[in-house]
């Protein structure tokens, strides 16, 4: 309190003290949060209200959806977002809503991935429509750049079309070649009737409206109205009006809960200076911030982990969160605090027990063991609107003169609010590769008029120019670019999360704060943009953009050549020479085979068409088997220790196939189209140099790459100790306690797989990251060993899994059930892309998918016999 300690008591005194103040005064109270969606502590809050009458509470969301939550509110009578259920949809249409990253708190990708594997011979067909290259884009099966106010008049000429002649209210001023691809995007959209489905991530209600229209119209069954999204109800005007009330000297008593707005507002400065007029600042915080830093009271909260609550994050469900550990330090629950104001002696846990009973209509212990309750959503009653006024005001956007600023959040780092975990720092962003950075994503073509350039230095970093950004006289310095292939040409990227200071140790204190760009919480901003003076070294983990006509690493067909021709065509088994004949590599064995049919033997199926590139997997294995956290500098010297690493393709051509073809084609060297730099040649040599660079809207391809745990290892026929040897069940080991670091297996290993510890990066000041301190280090899995200095380290398929697995049901005197065998990527795959199994048992999932025609493994004529398996990539092209 005041910046010095103070008992919890005295807080509480303090605190109903100016709450007594303010209702003697009438002045106003004002509780700020962040989205809750948590019924008791909704009820509690209304309580709370009732009791003082000039109370108020107020939602804020960093990263703002206020636009489709308006525009839902005023067709449907109710502040929620639309839950889609992509499973159901035959033809997606996206103008710029990654949903396969945290778009409208994300979640959309096992429903996306189950209409992408193709199941008798049909498939989903995605079309994207952005100016960033997302996860989504990356994923679809045709990507449209185009900048926002293009976007505006394409989701016109969507209504236009979807609805017919008859409602055609107003023409856009479209390039004819756009229209034309966007004509035949709508007519796909309507021809698929019910089974269509549009989402956009515009930030504009009227565009937000006719995304609701033009779904209404098509009548689609992935659009839910009955079970809306609860997670998000903050809204721009309520906030934009708190500052005011602040700053007139209205508001007797602040207390947030769950925001940082002195980080996050854009106007933060705004929002400091009316503070000074607030009287008692009260803010509720896991962690020092820079709001809890400058108000009255900072008041400690627990984690949610060591907290009660309930959730109903969509309506119709119901669900309870446990504490999985008993409060580490004297922290008090805003909900506990709540309790106390209202003058109810019952704890939270007391208060929520009453409520779930309620909501459920059964005995707490039912709802206890349970966990979710899965209710009837009500659903909801449209309103008439007319949605050509809102049609009217979007054909009248245009493109500005200036460049234009999209900022987004990335699918690691989020809004920021996970700053402190390293974890999230070093996990490499899918589609760029670099970590512990934000940073300007460029189109190749723009860098070049801006002089701007990035380039692989002689120690394998990637070294890039900066750039200075003028959103409306706010000014962003030195921010460092990234030429990024697909990015719409007259747009830039950057994203939001990064810069933050307070409570971070030095090593964490990474990138630039964007929050101060995000005028009127709009994600889309007219910017100037200059090239400023010096070099910045990101720490990028992938340096090659693009597989040169390498079709065999991610095979990839089409659903036509798919449904229409035989396996040999699309999956091609690689052949060698075998006494001068041609025959099969999988027929060709330089070492004995044994017998591995007895016992388990564990396989990895990692399929292409369900995998979004998300990252998942990678967080999972760090977390599961106690991956260091190495820093930028030694990840920028390709040092990262991830167990799985997910590497991004971008095709040379237009297409992977065109890729394929070029390097067909090839004719010879042409030593003379190299040195002269022909565009035109055929020969090898300029030819793959052309290959190097991705295209400017190029196909893009994700493979999670792991330990192949070969059967024919050539790591362990060439570590001089026996280190890493061949395990009955299929894994590759490595004994730590053996290594004595030669590195011999990493050079031997086809797949670059392996990981050295150059340092010891636990109880390292060198290295202040989680393993440097007591409380850090309680994250560590006790069933995994710490690795030291000098030790190979790899994937080791989770063995502490697999043999808890088979001692669990030893001792509970059973067989192992089918598919219980789990790995911590194949648990977090929440698409279904990665699924390990005994594939001896017959009955199980891997067995079966070990089978299936698409399957292959990753270079396959090198003859080492992996137990990891893909499947081929297949396109709806």
């Amino acid at each position: 309190m005041n910046q010095e300690d103070s008992s919890w008591s005295a807080i509480d005194a303090k605190i109903k003290s100016s709450l007594t103040e303010a209702k003697t005064t009438g002045k106003q109270v004002v509780l700020l949060t962040n989205t809750l969606a948590s019924p008791s502590t909704e009820k509690l809050i209304s309580e709370f209200i009732a009791q003082n009458p000039t109370a108020k509470h107020i939602v804020y969301d960093a990263v703002s959806s206020s636009a489709a939550l308006d525009a839902f509110e005023m067709k449907n009578g109710e502040r929620a977002l639309v839950d889609y259920d992509f499973s159901k949809a035959e033809v997606i249409v996206s103008l710029d809503a990654d949903f396969l990253g945290d778009w409208q708190g994300g979640g959309y990708d096992n429903g996306y991935a189950q209409g992408r594997v193709p199941k008798n011979k049909l498939m989903s067909k995605h079309i994207q429509i952005e100016a960033n290259m997302t996860l989504s884009g990356a994923a679809a099966d045709k990507r449209i750049p185009m900048n926002t106010a293009t976007q505006k008049q394409a989701l016109v000429h969507i209504y236009n079309i979807v609805f017919g002649q008859d409602f055609m209210t107003t023409s856009v001023t479209l390039d004819a070649k756009i229209k034309d691809e966007l004509s035949k995007v709508a007519s796909q959209l309507k021809a698929a009737g019910s089974k269509g489905l549009l989402v956009s991530g515009i930030q504009d209600v009227d565009a937000q409206l006719l995304v609701l229209a033009i779904n209404a119209q098509l009548n689609s069954e992935a659009f839910n109205l009955t079970g809306t999204r609860q997670i998000r109800k903050g809204s721009n005007q309520k906030v934009s009006q708190l500052i005011s009330d602040m700053k007139s000297g209205s508001v007797h008593t602040l207390i947030m809960s769950g925001v940082n707005p002195a980080y996050s507002l854009p106007n933060a400065d705004e929002f400091k200076t009316a503070l000074k007029k607030v009287k008692m600042s009260v803010a509720f915080s896991l962690r020092e911030d820079e709001t809890s830093t400058i108000t009255n009271i900072a008041a400690a909260a627990p984690h949610y982990l060591e907290s009660w609550g309930d959730l109903m994050l969509t309506k119709g469900t119901y669900s309870l969160t446990q504490p999985t550990i008993r409060p580490l330090f004297d922290t008090k629950q805003f909900q506990d605090c709540l309790l106390s104001w209202t003058g109810n002696s019952n704890s939270f846990y007391d208060y929520i027990k009453s409520t779930a009973t309620a909501i459920t209509g059964t005995s707490w212990n039912t709802v206890l063991h349970d966990g979710v309750f899965l209710g009837i959503a009500g659903g909801v009653t449209p309103l008439g609107l007319d949605f050509g006024v809102s049609a009217k005001a979007l054909a009248k956007t245009k493109t500005g003169t200036d460049f234009e600023l999209n900022l987004y959040t990335k699918t690691g780092l989020g809004d920021g609010q996970q700053a402190n975990n390293p974890w999230l720092q070093e996990f490499p962003d899918p589609i760029t590769r670099c970590s512990w950075d934000n940073y300007i994503t460029i189109s190749q073509a723009d860098a070049k008029k801006l002089d701007i350039s990035n380039e692989i230095v002689a120690n394998g970093g990637l070294n890039g120019g900066y750039a200075n950004l003028d959103v409306n006289g706010t000014k962003l310095e030195n921010v460092p670019v990234i030429i990024q292939p697909g990015q719409a040409v007259g747009t830039v990227g950057l994203a939001l999360g990064y810069g933050k200071k307070t409570g971070l140790k030095e090593e964490m204190q990474v990138g630039v704060n964007a929050y101060s760009l995000y005028k009127n919480f709009n994600n889309i901003q007219s910017v100037k943009i200059t090239k400023a003076e010096g070099t910045h070294e990101f720490s990028c983990v992938q340096s090659q953009k693009t597989l040169m006509g390498r079709g065999d690493i991610i095979k990839e067909t089409t659903l036509t050549i798919f449904n229409t021709t035989d396996t040999e065509i699309w999956n091609e088994q690689p052949k060698v020479s075998l006494d001068h004949q041609e025959v099969e590599a999988t027929s060709v064995d330089l070492w004995e085979t044994f017998d591995r049919s007895v016992g388990h033997h564990f396989n990895l199926s990692i399929d292409l068409n369900a995998c979004t590139g998300c990252g998942a997997c990678v967080i999972a294995c760090h977390a599961e088997n106690n991956v260091p956290v190495v820093g930028k500098s030694e990840i920028r010297r390709s040092r990262d220790m991830h167990g799985v690493r997910i590497d991004r393709y971008y095709s040379s051509e237009s297409t992977f196939a065109g890729d394929n073809k070029k390097k067909e084609e090839f004719d010879g060297l042409d030593l003379g189209g190299f040195i002269m730099k022909d565009k035109d040649t055929k020969g090898s040599l300029g030819g793959f140099r052309q290959m190097e660079l991705a295209n400017d809207n190029p196909q893009v391809a994700f493979q999670p790459v792991m330990c192949q745990h070969c059967n024919h290892a050539p790591c362990e026929t060439v570590c001089p100790v026996a280190a890493t040897s061949h395990g009955r069940q299929g894994q590759n080991q490595m004994a730590y306690n053996r290594c004595v670091g030669t590195r011999y297996c990493a050079n031997n290993c086809p797949y670059k797989v392996r990981r050295f510890n150059w340092f010891l990066y636990n109880k390292n000041d060198e290295f202040d990251y989680h393993m440097n301190n007591d409380l850090g280090r309680m994250v560590i899995n006790p069933d995994v060993n710490v690795r030291s200095r000098g030790v190979m380290e790899k994937c080791s398929m989770c063995i502490q899994k697999t043999q808890l697995t088979i001692l669990t049901a030893k001792r509970e005197g059973r067989v192992v059930k089918n598919d219980e065998f789990q790995t911590a990527c194949s648990s977090a795959c929440t698409n279904g892309a990665m699924i390990f199994g005994d594939v001896n048992n017959p009955e199980s999932k891997v067995a079966e998918l070990a089978k299936e025609e698409r399957m292959y493994h990753l270079l396959e004529h090198v003859g080492t016999k992996p137990n990891v398996f893909y499947h081929v990539k297949v396109r709806n092209v």
